[in-house]
């Protein structure tokens, strides 16, 4: 799988990305991101997994703790993409008005 595709399916999941909007206020550990969900420490871990195999997150020791930061620039990857199709289907929008004005004249 490549790296693009890494970092949409990590999106994909709905916790996943609530994962990251905590992250995104503040560095958490692990144990602090599970106390938001009814999810057992190895089910958060294994989402933790997705998000850093993307690279969305990083991880870092602070004594036994696992901190868990937001990696910006992977979101701007993400984002750079987006805006392109949503640039396409803006065009596209666009050449549909253009037809039916030409349509009413």
């Amino acid at each position: 799988m490549n790296d693009l595709d890494l970092l949409f399916s990590a999106l994909a999941d709905s916790t996943r990305r609530d994962i990251l909007a905590r992250v995104s206020e503040a560095e958490m550990s692990i144990g602090q991101i599970a106390e938001h969900y009814g999810l057992k420490f190895g089910s958060i871990s294994k989402h933790i997994k997705v998000l850093e195999t993307a690279r969305l997150i990083s991880k870092h020791r602070r004594g036994r703790e696992q901190i868990v930061t937001i990696v910006p620039a992977t979101l701007a990857i993400a984002r750079k993409h987006i805006e392109r199709y949503a640039a396409i289907w803006a065009d596209r929008f666009e050449q549909l008005d253009e037809l039916l004005k030409e349509e009413d004249e």
